[in-house]
């Protein structure tokens, strides 16, 4: 009815927008039909008109999915790439233009802060249900590190503590880990010296007669058979998984024995190498035997005053967007 006024529409203040008492001047689109979207009274996928200043939280979501290298536009072959710029423009038209459809093709690039934005669309289901994948998405990532962290405290304390990471100890569990760096390197008194080191752990630093004798040599022989078996498995396991590559490896060897092998010095790296792998993969939970619930449900880990952040980098060095496509699939599923 003429002179009716019609009541204000209330919004949601946006978390990521800088606190800002001045009004709100954009008015939607007259004719909604120019984006391709024509909306009812009571549709809740709204357009926003273009304005000059967007926010910073705008500007920090349309970047984040721009850099990402998601497709962004249909392209015919041999078209020129769009730039950085032209993704960012697209993207921001697409966002103003059709919210959910922006939310629904690129949430798998958007963090919980994001999600604020969407507050003038957020009674629709659509909004709501990507909401909850992308918290759920980032407390598994806030979960994930702080496990991480858990377990490097963990591996500190048994590199002080036991002998879970000395050099038997990780033969026994990886025999063909350590086979390929240490060895197939080993000269004959190296493996001697081995032996008698690992008899030393094994009886806490007094010698065997002291502690059995005939029993204690029994007992290493008998583990020195399951290395071997486990070795043995492994490496039909391997042959059975490589095919091609097998052939070029052999000729490698074989140039190498003949050079007289690694000198001392690259015997040293190769050793480092294994302790590292090692390490990584106590950190991402592949030694079958031991028990992780007992690190990654103490808190008693949680402090990490006692490592340094550099040395963490050094471990946590992983691709973590292939761990967060591989949880958007299981989310999905």
């Amino acid at each position: 009815m003429w002179g009716e006024i019609e009541p204000p529409v209330k919004t949601q203040p946006s978390l990521c927008r800088s606190e800002d008492n001045s009004e709100d001047n954009s008015e939607l689109p007259e004719e909604l039909s120019r984006t391709g979207y024509i909306s009812s009274p009571t549709d809740t996928q709204q357009p926003r008109e273009d304005t000059q200043a967007e926010s910073a939280c705008v500007s920090d979501m349309v970047e984040a999915v721009a850099r990402s290298g998601s497709p962004v536009k249909s392209q015919q072959i041999g078209e020129a790439e769009l730039t950085l710029k032209e993704r960012t423009q697209e993207l921001l038209h697409q966002y103003r233009s059709r919210p959910l459809v922006f939310l629904e093709r690129y949430h798998a690039h958007l963090k919980p802060k994001h999600l604020s934005e969407f507050a003038h669309v957020s009674s629709d289901p659509r909004f709501q249900h990507y909401s909850k994948v992308i918290q759920r998405r980032a407390a598994a990532c806030t979960n994930r590190t702080r496990v991480r962290n858990q377990r490097y405290a963990a591996l500190r304390v048994l590199q002080k503590e036991g002998q879970y990471f000395s050099e038997e100890q990780m033969r026994m569990r990886e025999p063909l880990l350590y086979e390929q760096y240490i060895g197939q390197y080993l000269t004959d008194e190296e493996m001697l010296e081995r032996s008698l080191e690992a008899q030393l752990d094994d009886t806490g630093g007094a010698p065997a007669g002291a502690t059995g004798g005939l029993a204690h040599l029994l007992l290493d022989s008998y583990q020195e058979r399951l290395i071997q078996n486990r070795l043995q498995e492994q490496q039909e396991r391997e042959e059975g998984a490589r095919e091609e590559d097998e052939d070029e490896e052999d000729d490698d060897d074989t140039v190498q024995q003949q050079e007289g092998g690694p000198t001392p010095e690259e015997k040293a790296l190769l050793k480092e190498e294994f302790i590292s792998q090692m390490h990584q993969r106590f950190l991402d939970g592949k030694d079958k035997d031991f028990n992780y619930r007992e690190v990654d449900e103490n808190p008693d880990y949680d402090n990490l005053d006692i490592v340094s952040r550099d040395a963490e980098d050094k471990y946590f060095d992983e691709d973590d967007e292939e761990e967060e496509d591989e949880e958007e699939e299981d989310m999905t599923e």
